[in-house]
Parts: structure tokens; C-alpha cells; sequence
């Protein structure tokens, strides 16, 4: 402004009525990095110790799993045929493959037993002898004054009856109850059977002679 004075700069304890020359700030060269320490077990930097472990760690899983391979399948194969065991247990069905008894010539589950309900013992009585002249089974054993609760049309039903026992060849099963089925008084008969695994051998093999399914056509008394 016109008419005004301008201040004064001081300069070294004097006064100066000099402008002080403008002055740019120049930053100074970095500072020098720290050198990096080494883990004395590693002969690595501390910041690569860290992953340097955890590659040695999954390495050493690696080899673990590698080694331990071999014995998966065989442990896996086991799991995986449980179930068909239980269910084979469950259903009572003879085995795919029936392997001979020690030292009995018998097959396991080549002999059944089959059930089958009457109403009373004179209609058991009459099926069972006919299923023997007929040689659809060996023996019939009868098993009298059962009692039976069951649903039957929407209706829970009692009754006694007598229980047949039938011991049959398994292969003589599905003729035994179409025969049945065509003489039994029930409008739905219960025929059911279950595979022999094993039992007395001589018994086992006259039950074969005496319905004809065996080469040997002699029979041994029961």
C-alpha cells in the first residue's frame, strides 16, 4: 500500500530493510535399510522362516498320506460291502454263492425251511401229507395252538392256529407254494422260507434223497 512502510527483517541482531531470498527445501538422501536378520536354525530371513515351516509341513503331509495310501482300499472295501452284509442278514436269503460245509459235502442254503399258517390241525394235517406223498418235502413238522394277531382289512384280528415246519430243498420252494396256495383255505396263505446255513449233515443230505433232488436215491430215516 502507498504510504505505508514496510516491516523490517531482522538479520543477525540488525535490522534490514532487505527482502530475505525465498529458500526451496530439498529432503535429504533415505536412510539406509536395515540388513535383514537370519534365523540362525534356518539360515533364512525371520520374514521367511514363517513360510518356509509351513512348506516343510506340507510336504511331511504329503509323505504321510503317500505312505498311508496302500491301506485305504482295503478299508474302503470293507465299509462299502457292510451294508450288503446287513441287508443279506436282514432278508434271510440264501448267499450268491454257496460254498460246500467242512468236510459235510453239504452246500450251505441248498436245504430251507419254509413256514406256513393253518386254521386248524385237520387242515394242516391234509396239506402236510399231501406235500410229502407229492415229495415237494421231506418232513413237516405241525406246531399246534399258536396264536396269531395280525391286521387284516383294516380290522386287528386273533386266532389260533398250527404252525407247519416244512424241511424242503430250497430249489423246490417256489413249488411247494404254488401247491399250497392252491389247497389252503386262506384267501392269502403265508408260506415263507429261510436258507439252512447249516446243520446235521446226514439229516441235511436225506432231505436232498428223499424228495428226489439227489443223485443218491437211497433214504436214510429221519
Amino acid at each position: 500500500m502507498r504510504g505505508v512502510r514496510a516491516p523490517a527483517i531482522l538479520l543477525g541482531g540488525g535490522v534490514s530493510d532487505r527482502p530475505r531470498p525465498f529458500r526451496f527445501w530439498k529432503p535429504g538422501p533415505p536412510p539406509a535399510p536395515e540388513p535383514q536378520r537370519l534365523a540362525p536354525e534356518e539360515g533364512l530371513p525371520v520374514a521367511l522362516v514363517g513360510r518356509h515351516r509351513v512348506r516343510r509341513l506340507s510336504q511331511a503331509a504329503l509323505l504321510l498320506a503317500l505312505l498311508w495310501m496302500p491301506a485305504l482300499p482295503p478299508a474302503a472295501s470293507r465299509l462299502l460291502s457292510l451294508p450288503r452284509a446287513l441287508m443279506s442278514m436282514a432278508s434271510g436269503s440264501p448267499p450268491a454263492q454257496p460254498s460246500p460245509t467242512s468236510d459235510s459235502g453239504y452246500v450251505a442254503g441248498s436245504v430251507s425251511a419254509a413256514f406256513v399258517t393253518c386254521p386248524n390241525e385237520k387242515v394242516a394235517k391234509e396239506i402236510a401229507r399231501a406235500v410229502v406223498e407229492k415229495r415237494l418235502a421231506a418232513c413237516v413238522n405241525l406246531i399246534p395252538q399258536i396264536t396269531s394277531i395280525y391286521e387284516w382289512k383294516g380290522k386287528i384280528e386273533e386266532d389260533s392256529e398250527v404252525l407247519m415246519m416244512i424241511k424242503t430243498p430250497s430249489s423246490l420252494v417256489p413249488a411247494l407254494t404254488d401247491f399250497v396256495r392252491s389247497v389252503h383255505p386262506y384267501e392269502v396263505a403265508e408260506v415263507i422260507s429261510l436258507p439252512v446255513e447249516q446243520g446235521n449233515s446226514p439229516y441235511l443230505r436225506w432231505v436232498h434223497q428223499v424228495t428226489g433232488s439227489a443223485s443218491d436215491s437211497s433214504t436214510v430215516p429221519p
